[in-house]
C-alpha cells in the first residue's frame, strides 16, 4: 500500500480516482483507456511538478518517509558478497550501524551504515538508526580493519542523531563519537559518504568526515532536527518548518555552501518509489568517486579531508 505525504493529497486523490476507474471498469464493455491515461498523465505531472518544488520541511519528511530504502536495501540491490561483522570487542553490539566486507561493481570495500529497519519490530531492534557507543566503536574498528587490509570506507549515513539515552551516556557516547570522526579522518585509504536519508547531527558526522561526501537529491543533513532547533529557539515544536527553512538542510542548500560535494539524483517521487533506481543511481556515483580517489597516496587522502572541513564556512 503507498503511503502518501501530508503535501502529496492532490497527488493522493488523483491515485485514488485512477484506482476506482480501474475498479468500476472490471468485468465492463466500457472503455474507459482514454480517461485512464489522461489521469495517469495528470498524475505524473503533478507529481513531478510537487517535487521540483519542495521546501526544506517537505524535503525533511521525504527523508523520512517511512518506505524510503535504508542500508539492507541498498546493500541488496547494489553491493555482492556482503559479510557482516559485529560487535566493539568492548561493550557489545549495536544494530543500528551495521558494517562488514562488501564488493561494488567487483572492488572489495568496507562497507557501513546505519539501519533504521522497515516496520515496528525490526525498527525497535535497530533502534531506528540512532547509534549506541558500541556502534561507533564497531565503526572505528572496521574502519581500522580496512586500513589495514587497503580497502576503501563507503559509508550510507541516516540517522536522527545518536542515541541520546542515559545508559549511551554513560558508556561514553561523545567520546565515541569523536574517536569515530577522528577514525575517518585518519584512514590511510580513500573514503565515500552518502547522505541516503536523515544526516543528523554528530551521530551522522562520525560516519561521513570523508574526503567525498554525497547527498542524495532529497536527504536532508544538519546540526540538529528541525523540531529540535525549533523547540530550543521557539519553545514548541510546531515552528519545525521555519527552523528547517533556516537551518539550510537540504542537498541543493548544502552543496552552494560547499558542505557535500555531489548530489545524487532520485526517482521521480522520491527514492521510495523506486528502490532500485535509486540504489542504482547512488551504486554509479559512490564507484566513480573511488575511482578517482583509488590509488592517492594516504597523506594526499588525509589533506584532501582536512582541506575540504577546514574550508567550509570560510568564505
Amino acid at each position: 500500500m503507498k503511503t502518501f505525504l501530508d503535501f502529496e493529497k492532490p497527488v493522493a486523490e488523483l491515485q485514488n480516482r485512477i484506482a476506482e476507474l480501474r475498479s468500476a471498469a472490471e468485468g465492463d464493455d466500457v472503455d474507459i483507456s482514454e480517461e485512464l491515461q489522461r489521469l495517469e498523465l495528470k498524475s505524473a505531472e503533478l507529481l513531478a511538478s510537487t517535487y521540483r518544488s519542495l521546501t526544506p520541511w517537505q524535503k525533511t519528511q521525504v527523508a523520512r518517509h517511512p518506505l524510503r530504502p535504508h542500508f539492507r536495501d541498498y546493500v541488496e540491490h547494489i553491493f555482492d558478497d556482503f559479510m557482516p561483522l559485529g560487535g566493539d570487542r568492548t561493550f557489545g553490539e549495536d544494530e543500528a550501524i551495521l558494517g562488514g566486507f562488501a564488493r561494488l561493481n567487483g572492488r572489495r570495500v568496507m562497507l557501513i551504515g546505519h539501519e533504521k529497519g522497515n516496520d515496528t519490530q525490526s525498527r525497535i531492534r535497530h533502534n531506528f538508526g540512532m547509534g549506541k557507543p558500541e556502534g561507533y566503536r564497531k565503526a572505528i574498528r572496521l574502519m581500522e580493519m580496512a586500513g589495514r587490509f587497503g580497502l576503501p570506507v563507503v559509508t550510507l549515513v541516516d540517522t536522527s542523531g545518536a542515541f541520546p539515552g542515559i545508559e549511551a551516556e554513560e558508556r561514553g557516547q561523545a567520546e565515541a563519537i569523536a574517536r569515530s570522526t577522528e577514525a575517518c579522518l585518519a584512514l590511510p585509504v580513500p573514503m565515500v559518504a552518502t547522505i541516503v536519508g536523515e544526516g543528523g547531527s554528530g551521530g551522522a558526522v562520525a560516519l561521513a568526515s570523508a574526503e567525498r561526501v554525497l547527498m542524495l537529491e532529497h536527504a536532508v543533513y544538519s546540526v540538529i532536527s528541525p523540531e529540535g532547533c525549533a523547540s530550543i529557539l521557539w519553545r514548541t515544536a510546531e515552528k519545525a518548518p521555519d527552523a528547517a527553512e533556516a537551518m539550510k538542510i537540504t542537498a541543493q542548500q548544502l552543496a552552494q555552501m560547499n558542505v557535500i560535494d555531489r548530489i545524487i539524483k532520485e526517482p521521480v517521487g522520491g527514492a521510495h518509489r523506486d528502490p532500485a533506481a535509486a540504489a542504482h543511481a547512488l551504486g554509479t556515483a559512490i564507484a566513480e568517486e573511488l575511482d578517482a580517489l583509488i590509488g592517492r597516496p594516504a597523506d594526499e587522502l588525509r589533506r584532501i579531508r582536512e582541506d575540504r572541513f577546514l574550508a567550509i564556512g570560510a568564505n
